[in-house]
Parts: structure tokens; C-alpha cells; sequence
């Protein structure tokens, strides 16, 4: 196949894991970076012999060699970023979360379906071991109608800069946009969306949480003023129903994995890293009037769909994904669509906190504004 030629737009902690993804892709190839820290940016070129470096964004879309950007932005600047990519003709893939408001993800979708470009929203989740196991048995139809599904993100002491890692960028609204509902979140809510065929939101609740206590002098030097402990809950169209719980910091020894429930079947999905996903992975059904407990192995799963179906390689990764969609080898993943949906519903949250009751999709939508930073 052709090698798809990527520029990458800012290497800071993102770009540079983005970097290291598409080294396991054969048919991708970086040849240009990005970043107004022109020092860093030809420090990472060098490091991993990218031929050209760029210190303004402008320029390196101009380039009529480059197939695809990859923008590893913070959140507020990935929408006028990923425009202006998407009209100077680029194919996009952009980390998550879509943006900083539902109104951001939207003008990026928008962009997208006029200039007839891809666009890509990184959700490593979709890619897991155990989603598809999920995804085959719930269209196989074992877990019967689907009726709620539980959202849940874990971290006992982690929220960034404040507690020792990042940069303070991620721990204020003006460039973040949001915390652990937007920074961990997205991927498990995704996740669900994208299990449960992305239906459609009706009504959202929520609240969110910055109680626990930081050192005060990073508290001070980073602006601190997102959530730590994020909670919900959403009615779609139809009847189904999820709800959420997503924490930087708490009190607690862990939280079970996220969840869906069908009437013929659940399923319990991992609540931690990738690697856990063979060990916590489990279907529940009744067979034969028993109740059963079911765990899969995952790995033999994975070699064996390996060997015998083609284009499999194509669902390893995120990356993996984008490669092979630009190849024309397999179509892309909803993934804009599902992400812009999730930012729906973590606004909805925000929106939620702020007047005290439930909101509908309507009112979200219809009160969303741009908090994108030109650049």
C-alpha cells in the first residue's frame, strides 16, 4: 500500500505518544512537525528523524506532500487548528476531546462534510481487545435489547500538575476547557456511545467536584478551576439510559468497570489499562435456567481473528485505524460523530451544575458558544 505521508501539530506530551503510535504503523510516515516551542520541535524532529520542522502551523499545511495532519493540541485549540487544516485540504486527525464545546465540535464536523476531508477524533477505548468482544456479542445479539449502561473512570490520586505531572494547561478552563469529565471521561463515555449504535441524547443531570486537598502552592501557580469528580446521568431517545462517574482524585479503592446491561445479557468491561482487559472482561447471561458468569479469553480471540480475517491489523490501534481508512482498506469509524455526542453530554454536565436541574439536548445545544483560541 502507499505510505500516507502526516504532519504532526505540537509535540509536547501528546504529540510526541502520537509519534511513538505511528512508528508501529508501516505505511505511515512523519515528515514534518510542528510547534511554537521551535526548540523542542527540532529536538523531536531530530530524535526521531523527522526531515522538517515548523514553528507556525500555517506553513506545514501548506505543504502539498502531506496527506493528513495529526493536531496534539490543547483542547480550546483544536477546532480553529483542525478548520484551517481541514480548508487548506488536509485529511484531520485530532485528539480527544473534539473541542472545548459542543459548538467547536460541531464547526469542526461541519468543516469536514465541506471540504470532503476525513476527520479523525483519537479514541484509543474503540480499539481495545475488550470493545470489540463487546461489539461482536451485542450484534450477535446475546445481550438481548439493550436498557442502561454505566460509565466509570478511576484515578485514587492523579490529577495533573497539581499532583506532579503535566503541565498546569490541563487544570484550567481556558485552555482545557474541562477536567476529568473532558481528560478521561471522554473515552469511556465513547466507548459506551460507540457499543450502544450512538443514540440519541434526550435529557441530561449531573454535578461535579473539586473537594479534595492539593499542595497550595501548585493549586496557586496553575489556576486550578476544573473538576477533579465528575457525575451524571443521561436519558436517550428510546429508553436508554447511562450514567457516569469519572475521577482525577477520590477517596476510594477503585470503582468496577463500566457496564451495559441487555435483557438477554451484561457485560462488564475493564476499568483500567489496556492490558487489564483479558483478566476483567466478563458476560453474564442465563443459560438453560443457570445463572453464568462468563470471562473470554481476549488474547486468543485477537490471534485468531488475526489469522483468519483480513484487514484486522486495520482495528489495532487509533493509528492503525486512521492509516488504513486513508488507504481506502477500510472505512473510517464514526469516530467525530461519536465524540462530538460525548461532548454533548459533558457539557450537558457542565450546564447541569450551573442551573441546578436537569437539561435537554436542546438546551445544550442551543446555549453551546465557541471557547476556541485563535492561534
Amino acid at each position: 500500500m502507499e505510505t500516507v505521508k502526516i504532519g504532526i501539530i505540537g509535540v509536547g506530551q501528546i504529540g510526541k505518544q502520537h509519534i511513538e503510535k505511528y512508528r508501529q504503523v508501516a505505511d505511515a510516515q512523519i515528515i514534518a512537525v510542528c510547534d511554537v516551542n521551535e526548540a523542542e520541535a527540532r529536538r523531536v524532529a531530530e530524535q526521531y528523524g523527522i526531515p522538517h520542522v515548523y514553528s507556525d502551523y500555517r506553513e506545514l499545511i501548506e505543504r502539498e506532500d502531506i496527506v493528513a495532519v495529526d493536531v496534539c493540541l490543547h483542547n480550546n485549540f483544536h477546532a480553529p487548528v483542525t478548520i484551517a487544516a481541514l480548508q487548506a485540504g488536509k485529511h484531520v486527525y485530532c485528539e480527544k476531546p473534539i473541542a472545548g464545546t459542543y459548538e467547536d465540535g460541531r464547526r469542526m464536523l461541519e468543516a469536514a462534510e465541506e471540504t470532503g476531508k476525513l476527520l479523525h477524533i483519537q479514541l484509543f477505548t474503540l480499539y481495545g481487545k475488550d470493545t470489540k468482544a463487546a461489539k461482536t456479542l451485542i450484534d450477535g445479539g446475546k445481550l438481548g435489547r439493550l436498557y442502561h449502561a454505566r460509565s466509570t473512570g478511576f484515578r485514587r490520586r492523579n490529577r495533573p500538575y497539581v499532583d506532579g505531572y503535566g503541565t498546569p494547561f490541563f487544570t484550567r478552563k481556558e485552555t482545557a476547557a474541562g477536567g476529568a469529565l473532558l481528560d478521561m471521561g471522554v473515552y469511556h463515555v465513547a466507548q459506551l456511545l460507540y457499543l450502544l449504535g450512538n443514540p440519541e441524547v434526550e435529557r441530561i443531570s449531573g454535578k461535579v467536584y473539586q473537594e479534595m486537598a492539593m499542595l497550595e502552592e501548585r493549586k496557586t501557580s496553575s489556576g486550578f478551576n476544573v473538576e477533579e469528580l465528575a457525575t451524571g446521568f443521561v436519558r436517550f431517545k428510546g429508553g436508554l439510559t447511562l450514567d457516569l462517574i469519572e475521577a482525577w482524585s477520590v477517596h476510594m479503592g477503585g470503582f468496577e468497570g463500566s457496564s451495559i446491561l441487555g435483557s438477554e445479557g451484561g457485560l462488564r468491561l475493564p476499568n483500567g489499562l489496556p492490558g487489564e482487559a483479558s483478566q476483567r472482561f466478563s458476560y453474564h447471561s442465563t443459560v438453560c435456567d443457570i445463572d453464568m458468569d462468563s470471562t473470554i479469553d481476549l488474547d486468543m480471540m485477537d490471534l485468531r481473528w488475526h489469522r483468519l480475517r483480513g484487514n484486522e491489523d486495520a482495528y489495532d490501534s487509533s493509528q492503525h485505524h486512521w492509516i488504513a481508512a486513508l488507504q481506502g482498506r477500510v472505512p473510517l469509524l464514526p469516530t467525530a460523530d461519536i465524540a462530538l455526542r460525548t461532548m454533548l453530554i459533558s457539557e450537558g454536565i457542565y450546564l447541569s451544575e450551573e442551573l441546578g436541574r436537569e437539561v435537554t439536548a436542546e438546551e445544550v445545544i442551543a446555549r453551546s458558544s465557541s471557547t476556541a483560541i485563535p492561534v
